[in-house]
């Protein structure tokens, strides 16, 4: 009876992401967060490095060592690598006993195809699991936002991960109608490489252009700004881009007494940043300041995809559930829901209260780890697709 306990108690809930990989683990929560990344010899073809040692590498490899990410738009680009990355990450929360098969459920989006879900099955499979159930992405973020699916009424989640984001509309356990839309932090930080490339003539880094996303990276102007860092998983590297708060020594800080400073601090937002690159022209490290103001406008194009995904969706719910959503709001979850004054740009723009998730960045590894917690009760949200279904590769 105890060995059977054991076994259960290694039953995984897997957020598989294009940026990041979440591992749940039943009964002790999430345990692993790490960046969906492998560094791989060109020699032999060996794994290096997985994880966060490996994405220290993008950018700064030598020749015979490559660092890849196996995920692409929120499905497989690398089949091999992207198992090897599971058992790595499988055998990492599980132990290494031969006999730790645990029972995956893993994360994917709504808009993959059959071809797509079957390589998700299988790379789980290789990677150890003795049993592989899906959920689909933005029913995952319901369940960990803590939104009522199971009941009569319908909620709203936008899911901004790094390759996709999701929206739908949840009613009685099942997804109502929904869009995957190719538009998400990934093509935040092309757009901000873009941006610097066109204008500067700066050549910038992947993790540059999501440094500066995350440290005055905005959708309106305006509003308060929560420090990075503070709060929430999100950090800044301290390399190549150095933040200039429009706050001066210390001004703007908003912390009232008894607050605990762990917690996340209001400040007014940065306007602008120092960031390092090569010039295109010389050839040479060049440094570049970049305001608020223009990263916005960089981020514009992302942003507006997001916003008419949002409007499609609506568009297409029904009518009883669209008055549930204007009672209700719309709920903002991943790393994306992050993007300061995001949800007041949605807000206005659609005329529906937006709300943005107590932990955005775990709300699908919340949720899948709740599938596996409660299985029997949850089976039904497994393996299903959304009755209306629209993709949008972008």
């Amino acid at each position: 009876m105890a060995q059977n306990k054991t076994f259960a108690g290694r039953d995984v809930g897997i957020d598989l992401g294009t940026a990041n990989t979440l591992v749940y683990v039943r009964g002790r929560g999430v345990v692993l967060n790490e960046p969906s990344v492998v560094a791989v010899s060109t020699t032999d073809g060996s794994v290096l490095a997985v994880g966060s040692e490996a994405k220290e590498t993008i950018g700064r490899t030598p020749s015979n060592i490559v660092a890849v990410r196996p995920l692409r738009d929120g499905v497989i680009a690398d089949f091999e690598i992207a198992e090897r990355m599971l058992r790595h990450f499988i055998k990492k929360v599980t132990g290494s006993r031969r006999l730790a098969r645990p029972r995956v459920v893993v994360c994917v989006p709504s808009g993959i195809t059959g071809v797509e879900r079957r390589a998700v099955m299988e790379a789980a499979s290789q990677a150890g699991a003795r049993q592989v159930h899906l959920i689909e992405e933005p029913m995952a973020a319901a369940i960990g936002a803590g939104l009522p699916v199971s009941e009569p009424t319908g909620s709203m989640v936008v899911d901004i991960g790094g390759g996709t984001t999701e929206v739908a509309v949840v009613s009685l356990g099942g997804i109502v109608t929904a869009r995957s839309v190719r538009m998400a932090g990934d093509a935040m930080d092309a757009a901000i490489t873009a941006h610097v490339k066109k204008r500067y003539a700066l050549a910038i880094g992947e993790r540059t252009a999501e440094e500066i996303k995350v440290s005055i990276g905005s959708a309106a102007p305006g509003g308060a700004w929560s420090a990075p860092g503070v709060g929430t998983s999100t950090r800044l590297a301290e390399r190549n881009v150095e933040v200039v708060s429009a706050a001066r020594g210390g001004e703007g800080l908003s912390l009232d007494k008894g607050d605990d400073p762990e917690r996340t601090q209001t400040l007014l937002p940065p306007d602008r940043c120092t960031i390092r690159g090569r010039d295109q022209v010389t050839g040479l490290p060049k440094v570049l300041e970049l305001t608020a103001d223009e990263v916005r406008h960089a981020l514009a194009e992302p942003v507006d995809s997001i916003i008419a995904a949002v409007r499609a969706t609506l568009d297409e719910t029904p009518p009883e559930l669209a008055g549930d959503i204007m009672d209700r709001g719309i709920v903002l979850t991943g790393g994306g829901a992050l993007l300061r004054g995001l949800d007041a740009r949605l807000s206005s723009e659609l005329d529906i209260p937006v709300l943005v998730a107590d932990d955005p960045l775990d709300c699908v590894a919340l949720g899948t780890g709740r599938c596996v917690e409660d299985f029997a009760s949850l089976r039904t949200v497994l393996d299903a697709r959304p009755a209306r279904l629209a993709t949008a590769r972008v």
